[in-house]
């Protein structure tokens, strides 16, 4: 679909940005993508985080259980 998205296509697509939003509000919809973007990584970071810490205390509880059994 966006194999063939090149110069032309790029500049007439910036072309209709500025003309739909004007010069002004450009840096505030980039701002504004940006904290998006980085709001998004930063909770995927802590959901990944939170779902290794469970894996992990799930595999301690597996090990503490296995060698409790094992030693009676």
């Amino acid at each position: 679909m966006f194999n063939s998205l090149g110069a032309p296509e790029i500049l007439i697509i910036a072309i209709m940005v500025l003309v739909l939003f004007g010069a002004k509000r450009i840096p505030e919809l980039a701002r504004g993508l940006g904290q998006g973007i980085k709001e998004f990584r930063q909770a995927s970071k802590d959901i990944k985080k939170e779902i290794e810490d469970s894996s992990r205390d799930i595999n301690d509880a597996a090990n503490h259980e296995e060698t409790s059994s094992k030693s009676k």
